[in-house]
């Protein structure tokens, strides 16, 4: 249920929460000033769009937002999207461009609240992180790049291929401006030496604060450093994004684009703050995050953003983590962040007027370095293999293929390897623990023994049409590879569920063995699996009798029934199914 979270918080607000709100405001607004203006040129808007998503979209999260900490406005991976898909229907900069630039955060925020209100929220969690680090690193590398020609003050065509931005770096670097890469160079290293001395510092207002008097002063523009010169002053006016059949077609699928990637970035941001912050908390000051909530939230920011010409805006991991440094307690410190950028547009914008491109640009290189994620690479590598592979294939395709496909690529990606983990569950062999009445994995356990004439199978997580077959396929070749098999025994204890399918297999499974005069048991099925046997009338034909409350029960039941020569242990014939989750 959709709720207003800003009406609690009122309730129980007091000048002390409000003085923590007012510094974590301020802070948070003096860094979205220059971000927000260095990530609409990145979009391929002027840089006063930049300023506007960081007006509108605050307040608005800030009365429907449930999170204390974070901090929403325009960041660099949206930008880069919105950049790649709507360069490709219009041209950088034009009034066409712009328009479609609206009317795509109207449309993302309008499939963020329908996904609110349909309680999908858990969908973006079929986009996983190995495909997530891959494709942000790829993107960095990319921003990075289309930075260059700002920081050699070369003039190449704008293009989000990085093949294209390469090739006319290459043939323009001799035509490189020693000034204006001076400038951006100078910016960078003031940055990350401020940023070194104190995170707190707003090394980025600084900067241009410091570029705009160098450049006024010696009028650095007469050596050809390109500056923004005029910046519109005032309060963004009201206007309806152009609604036609025609233009809604041909943004839709950077809004869908967008929307993914925004959904991921900004929940993740939301919850990582959740945690740290109650950390800190007294249980009675804890918060939790909602997620459909906060997806209404960010549904409703962006749209009645996109009325007031909005860059779209998503969850920015810098600032938030600025925000919750800061002592943010309540989303009051959006409303103050807003209002301090109100403050810029009325009275300050004719500052900016010196303010070189080159340190907008040196504030976005600054600001993508975090987004390569090579440590965690190198550790799934050495971790999990099989998750270094998935990153390693977003960040390929991301980097030659292109951003929107590298988006799509990882989705449909994550949803193959969660399909194969579902169809093709580990199959291991399970022997008894010598003077216990435990059975582990003989590859773990060397000294585990197995018993004759006997087949133990554990099959972990549901049972149902994707691996059915699997487990059939399998039981089938155990037997007809082992013709002395006279006893097979499923351990149950990790089937959750089974469907029609499943249930099918099973009967299948139970008039083959019949056939070969092998026994067939169960052992530990838990109240659901079992709740499914019956409805099924399995359980008078597979259970009833047959079925044990352990695997050792089963084993020493099974023994009963093989003549007496032949019960003595053997090390070749025990297995069992499972899965990863649940080796021992």
């Amino acid at each position: 249920m959709i709720s207003i979270p800003i009406i609690n918080r009122v309730k129980h607000y007091n000048f002390k929460l409000f003085q923590s709100d007012l510094i974590s405001g301020l802070t948070v607004g003096v860094m979205i000033v220059p971000q927000g203006m260095a990530y609409a040129m990145l979009a391929g808007v002027p840089p006063i769009y930049g300023l506007y998503g960081a007006i509108v979209p605050l307040f608005l999260y800030a009365i429907f937002g449930t999170s204390h900490a974070m901090a929403i406005g325009p960041v660099a991976i949206s930008s880069l999207l919105i950049f790649a898909g709507i360069s490709e229907i219009a041209v950088p900069g034009s009034p066409e461009f712009i328009s479609f630039v609206i009317l795509s955060g109207f449309f993302i925020g309008l499939l963020k609240l329908l996904i609110s209100i349909m309680r999908l929220g858990f969908l973006v969690n079929f986009l996983s992180k190995p495909v997530i680090i891959g494709f942000t690193s790829a993107a960095a590398i990319i921003i990075a790049i289309s930075q260059v020609k700002h920081v050699l003050g070369v003039h190449i065509p704008t293009s989000s291929s990085l093949l294209s931005t390469i090739q006319g770096l290459s043939s323009e670097i001799d035509n490189t401006n020693v000034a204006t890469a001076l400038v951006c160079i100078s910016g960078i290293t003031l940055m990350l030496l401020l940023k070194k001395l104190n995170k707190k510092i707003p090394g980025a207002l600084l900067v241009v604060i410091l570029s705009v008097a160098v450049v006024s002063l010696f009028h650095l523009e007469d050596y050809g450093i390109t500056i923004v010169k005029e910046v519109p002053k005032g309060f963004p006016s009201f206007l309806v994004p152009n609604f036609t059949i025609e233009n809604i077609r041909l943004v839709m699928p950077t809004v869908l684009t967008v929307t993914v990637i925004s959904i991921v970035e900004s929940i993740s941001i939301a919850k990582v703050w959740e945690s740290k912050y109650n950390a800190t908390q007294d249980p009675k000051n804890r918060y939790k995050i909602d997620a459909n909530q906060e997806l209404f939230a960010l549904g409703i920011a962006k749209i009645g953003g996109s009325f007031f010409q909005a860059l779209p805006s998503s969850g920015s991991f810098t600032r938030s983590a600025i925000n919750h440094e800061s002592g943010a307690k309540t989303q009051i410190s959006s409303i103050i962040t807003a209002l301090f950028v109100t403050l810029v547009l009325l009275f300050f914008t004719p500052l900016f007027y010196y303010l070189p491109q080159a340190i907008l640009a040196a504030i976005i290189l600054v600001s993508v370095v975090g987004l390569f994620e090579y440590k965690e690479a190198f550790s799934l590598w050495k971790t999990h293999r099989s998750d270094f592979y998935m990153l390693l294939t977003s960040f390929i395709l991301t980097l030659v293929v292109g951003i929107k496909e590298g988006v799509f690529a990882g989705i449909f990606l994550s949803i193959i390897v969660v399909v194969y983990r579902l169809a093709k569950p580990d199959i291991l062999v399970l022997g008894k623990l010598p003077n216990t009445s435990h059975f582990r994995c003989i590859h773990r356990y060397p000294e585990a023994e197995q018993v004759k004439n006997c087949k133990i199978i554990r099959f972990n997580g549901q049972l149902f049409f994707a691996n059915s077959d699997y487990l059939k396929d399998f039981i089938v070749n155990v037997i007809t590879e082992n013709s002395n098999i006279k006893v097979l025994i499923i351990d149950a204890s990790n089937i959750h569920d089974v469907d029609s399918t499943g249930i099918k297999m099973l009967e299948e499974i139970k008039e083959l063995l019949e056939a070969k005069g092998i026994h067939f048991y169960f052992a530990n099925t838990i109240g659901s699996f079992r709740d499914r046997l019956h409805r099924a009338g399995l359980t008078q034909k597979i259970v009833g009798k047959n079925h044990f409350m352990s695997i050792l029960e089963a084993v020493e039941y099974s023994q009963e029934q093989i003549p007496e020569q032949e019960k003595t242990m053997n090390n070749n014939v025990v297995y069992a199914i499972s899965s990863v989750t649940t080796k021992f």
